[in-house]
Order: structure tokens, then sequence, then C-alpha cells
């Protein structure tokens, strides 16, 4: 049959029979979802399944394939699920892979809410769900195989020779997003590079259980960090946190010890303690909590970071978090509150217990800069007139920090150690400097600035860089 070009015209038969077969069982299967039907249920998902239908018919329009094709690589180009990883390159199949591991169905609610329990192989998961999102699984397996060097020659049997000026329009969706280079992989990349390679996609539901048992599941699931958002009453994932890892830190080893121990037996579902990091600024005692987490995200730990005027909704807070499966840290930075602020009493009741007993998936972490975190007034130690009972008050604003079980002090460090950190930094950044003239010069920046820290450390350090490589 022959065309003029840009006219709607039928043709037969011109995608491979085998392939138009394989296309038409994927889309068959996919009318079968019922726990999982959300996984497709987005604009390149609907997209893609569009182009299916268009391209498994008995007989094709080369327009309106030509159409379809170019909407779903628009579409996955412009998703934020374009999930690239350097063995998934597949802008269709990491696409489809990311919305899995996301999605939020009856089944994968049952996991999360059993959490540790799973993993300790004490859960109850319905195995009738177990069953049928083994079977769902199957035939996202046939969407799958796909590919999308399968489905761009398709298109170009069909729009190829009708209508030759598209014949070179395209590129087969591959690598539409940049890869982030990094020495460590990441659970969710390896546990998609698994999927991949995974023969029968019926033995992936164990595999799934097991990730979302411990890294929870849905769009907030894939960050690390989140943030409190007190106007909408909402979690926000941060797209890029602080990279700071345990092991850049110089000195403060025994007091990383206590934080590393604690965190750990947190996350072994052991009785841990709230934790407040008490010292001068400067000391790293923000850095280390943020540290905690680049150091144990893959065994499920999450930060929360939550602003001080936002204490108030910490119940809140805690309720979006319960029957999560991640471990969460919350943590406030720079705790301290005036004479006449009241919110501490707030996190004081969340600390020691109310009615409602806290989900043992959430810790408190705080830093504050003074260890009486409630401002006290000499008058307040005066037995003023006006107030009958005026040590109760008292007490009440200095309980506030007996209510960590774990309190740690960041000190100042000596001038030696202050020597140490900044040579133990630009060792790691490998600046090469005779160690009198690096000495010589840490010193004279101390003495240019007040206040000795890690801080200050290394911002000589950065400044040491920055002339080196001038």
């Amino acid at each position: 049959m022959t065309t003029t070009q840009g006219k709607n015209v039928t043709t037969s038969f011109l995608v491979n029979k085998r392939i138009a077969s394989a296309m038409q069982e994927a889309l068959y299967g996919a009318q079968g979802l019922a726990l999982l039907k959300h996984v497709l249920n987005d604009e390149p998902g609907q997209a893609f399944l569009h182009l299916l239908r268009l391209l498994a018919g008995a007989e094709q329009v080369p327009m309106q394939v030509a159409s379809a094709y170019s909407e779903v690589f628009y579409a996955l180009a412009a998703s934020e699920h374009v999930y690239i990883t350097t063995e998934l390159s597949d802008a269709w199949q990491a696409h489809m892979v990311g919305r899995l591991l996301e999605d939020e169905n009856p089944w994968t609610a049952q996991v999360e809410r059993q959490g540790r329990a799973w993993l300790g192989s004490q859960a109850r998961i319905s195995a009738t769900l177990h069953r049928q999102a083994a079977r769902e699984l199957k035939a996202l397996q046939r969407l799958f195989a796909l590919s999308a060097e399968v489905v761009w020659k398709a298109v170009q049997s069909v729009v190829g020779e009708t209508m030759p000026v598209l014949r070179d329009a395209w590129e087969p969706w591959l690598d539409l997003g940049t890869v982030q280079e990094s020495g460590h992989k990441s659970v969710r990349a390896a546990l998609m590079h698994q999927i991949a390679e995974l023969a029968d996609w019926s033995e992936l539901a164990d595999m799934l259980e097991m990730h979302w048992a411990r890294q929870g599941t849905g769009a907030l699931a894939r960050y690390a960090v989140l943030r409190w958002q007190g106007n909408t009453q909402t979690l926000e994932g941060i797209a890029h946190p602080d990279a700071i890892h345990l092991d850049n830190f110089v000195g403060y080893e025994r007091e990383l010890r206590k934080l590393k121990a604690n965190t750990e037996r947190f996350l072994a579902g052991m009785p841990a303690h709230d934790a407040l990091l008490y010292g001068p600024p400067g000391t790293g005692k923000s850095s280390s909590v943020k540290a905690l987490i680049n150091t144990y995200t893959d065994q499920g730990l999450r930060l929360v970071e939550v602003r001080r005027e936002y204490i108030g909704d910490l119940p809140q807070i805690v309720a979006q978090l319960r029957q999560r499966a991640p471990s969460y840290l919350v943590f406030i930075d720079d705790l301290s509150f005036e004479e006449h602020e009241t919110e501490y009493k707030v996190l004081k009741m969340l600390l020691e217990g109310t009615a409602e007993a806290r989900p043992q998936n959430v810790l408190i972490y705080a830093t504050t800069n003074r260890l009486n975190l409630v401002r006290e007034l000499h008058t307040d130690r005066s037995k003023p007139t006006e107030e009958v009972n005026w040590r109760d008050t008292m007490d009440e604003k200095q309980s506030l920090v007996h209510r960590f079980g774990l309190r740690i002090t960041f000190s100042a460090p000596s001038q030696e150690q202050y020597l140490q950190i900044a040579q133990g930094l630009a060792q790691q950044r490998g600046l090469e400097l005779e160690e009198e003239e690096l000495r010589s010069r840490a010193l004279q920046w101390e003495r240019q600035r007040v206040g000795r820290s890690g801080r200050l450390a290394r911002q000589f350090v950065d400044e040491l860089e920055a002339e080196i490589g001038r």
C-alpha cells in the first residue's frame, strides 16, 4: 500500500507478528491488575499503553503511531520518575520499576505496618494478597519486556515506509536522565538491577516485601531526609541533603561512638534513648546527626527536620510516622526556649510519654548550645511573691533536659585538637603542605577569629584548598 506524506493511511501487518502478539498479551495482562493497577496510572504509563494498542491492532495508522511515540518519549523524559541507573538505562523500564517500588496499595500497606516484625518473620501478611501480587508482578513483567529497542523498531516498521521523513525522527528512549555516579550503590539502585535481571517476576514478591519492610513505601520513601512543613502540615522530601559522612569527622571519636551505639540499638529494635547533643557552636553536633543518616540509610534510617517554631506540631508529625517502616530520627536543631515560650511542654510530653504510646520507630535527637533549654532568670530563684510555688516552676524549666536519656557533650577543642582536626581534614582532601607550615597557618587563622572549633578548622582548610586550587 502506498501513500502520500501527511495522510492518515491504514497499513496492515507491518509490525512483526510475534512482537504484536507480545504487545497484545501485555495489554491483556494490564487489564487484570488489581493491587498494582496504579503503577500504570500516570501520564507515561497511560501514553505507553495507548501506543501499544495502536501497534498491536490488526491495522495501524502511521500518523497516530508517530504521534503516540512522540507523546511517550516526552512523558518519559519529563517525568520525575525517570530512575536512571548505570544498570537500567531504558527510560520506560526504569520508570515502571520506580513506580512499582513507590506504589501504595493494600499489600504494601500491610507490609509497612508490620515493619520490623516482618523482618523478624513474625508478621502476618495476607497470603491471598501475596499470591495475587505475585500474579500481577508476572503481568507487569510482560510490559517490562517491551524494551526501548523493541518498541522503537515496531514504530519504525509502521512509519518508515509510508512516512519516510520520519524514518530518522526519533531515538530509542535510552539514557534520558543523568546518572548520578558515586562510590556507593544505593539499596534502591541495587534492587532495580535485581528486578531487571530476574527471570520470573512472580518470585519478586518476597524481595519487594523485604525492601518495603525496611525502607518504606510511597514517594517519600526515596528520600533519606525529610522536612516538616508547618504551613501545610506535611512532610517534604529533601532531594539534596548534606552529604557529610561519619568518615569525614576528625576528633570527637568518643562522642560519636555513643551516638552510633544508640542509633544501632534503635535500628535493631532494641531500647534506645532520645538524645541531646550539647556544646558550643561549631563543634559538630548537627553534622554528627546528619552524618548518621548517610551512614545508616540503607538500614532504613531517616531524618525528619523540625524547625523550633513547629515543635507544637510534634503530635501531628509523630502521627504521620506511625505505622511506617523506616526508623525516624525527629531532629530539632538549636533547641532552646525563651522564658515566655511554652512549646517546650509539648516536647516534654512526647519525651516522657502520654496516654498514647509513642511509635517504636521514632526517636528525638536535638542539639543545643546551652544545657538549660528553657531560659531562666535570676528572679526565678529569688522567691518572687507573685507566685507561691515558684520552685515548682523553676524545676519544670530545668527538667526538660533530663527527659533525654542520652546527653552528649561536644566540648570546644584544645589548641592541639584543633590542629589535629585541621591536619586530618587537609589529609582527607589530599592537600600537600608541610606539617609545620600547615600548623603555623592554622594557628594564624585561629588568632584572627573568635573561638576555636571544628568548624573553624574546616573553614581554614576550605580557604587552603581554594588557595592551592588557584
